[in-house]
């Protein structure tokens, strides 16, 4: 970060968050891990740094991996995952849930189902159903839901479910990045959720229309990036699971850092 960024970002910090530069960077040779703050400012929520507790239980996340629309019809339906390769993508999302399998964290599943006869994910259609690596695990997940909007929560009945539970942190994996992944990701900022995005288990789709297009692989880096700046903490799975063995959070970013970064790349 240039010397200007970094005095600007100081100011604004502590304009807008209350958190001094102190308060942000622990020193240059410690591994920082953005910890999810309870407090109400939209900024602060993932610029607050701390140094994480190893596998602390009182610090640990209270997680659960939720599987959003890994159906048929991301594959031999109308709406084709693109980017990453929709077989590796499938492939990490059956890893993370044997990973949380292992760990003792909770696995969600949920399919999205449209009106009869609509032309995707109608629920009497062959594409409605879920994607046979993953409906064999389905069978012992901890809960299951459908949804009719890209968020997970709306009309779900999820949120409560969570909260039955003492879920503080919702990983997200499944289909796809550019509709349902970042809109459960931003539906679960107002909740109070902190959110994990496992970039290799998610996928994206190439996308035309009157206001431009976007190949998918652009557009999954771009959701990848902006998500990883405010609205979650993006990892691989490789990543995440480290992290869940370990009992750690996944870092993520900031938005004033990121753009700070951005200012400096221009």
């Amino acid at each position: 970060m240039g010397m200007y960024a970094y005095n600007g970002f100081q100011q604004m910090t502590a304009a807008t968050t209350g958190v001094t530069s102190s308060d942000i960077y622990a020193g240059a040779d410690q591994k920082a891990v953005v910890t999810a703050s309870t407090t109400s400012h939209p900024l602060r929520r993932k610029s607050h740094l701390t140094t994480s507790t190893k596998g602390d239980p009182m610090s640990s996340p209270r997680r659960a991996l939720i599987v959003i629309d890994a159906q048929q019809e991301y594959f031999e339906g109308l709406l084709p995952i693109q980017y990453p390769a929709r077989d590796e993508s499938l492939t990490r999302i059956a890893e993370a849930m044997d990973v949380a399998e292992q760990a003792g964290i909770p696995v969600v599943v949920g399919q999205h189902q449209s009106p009869t006869g609509f032309p995707v994910f109608a629920p009497e259609s062959s594409t409605f159903e879920l994607r046979p690596e993953i409906a064999k695990r389905a069978n012992n997940v901890a809960h299951r839901f459908t949804k009719s909007f890209a968020s997970i929560f709306a009309g779900t009945g999820l949120e409560e479910w969570l909260r039955e539970r003492g879920i503080d942190t919702i990983t997200i994996v499944g289909y796809m990045t550019n509709n349902c992944v970042i809109g459960s990701a931003a539906a679960a900022e107002p909740l109070g959720f902190t959110v994990e995005v496992l970039s290799d288990a998610t996928g994206a789709i190439d996308i035309v229309n009157s206001a431009g297009s976007a190949p998918a692989k652009r557009a999954h880096e771009t959701i990848m990036a902006v998500l990883n700046s405010n609205w979650a903490a993006v990892a691989t799975t490789s990543a995440w699971t480290e992290a869940v063995t370990s009992g750690n959070a996944v870092a993520g970013d900031n938005l004033i850092e990121s753009a700070a970064r951005g200012r400096d790349a221009r």
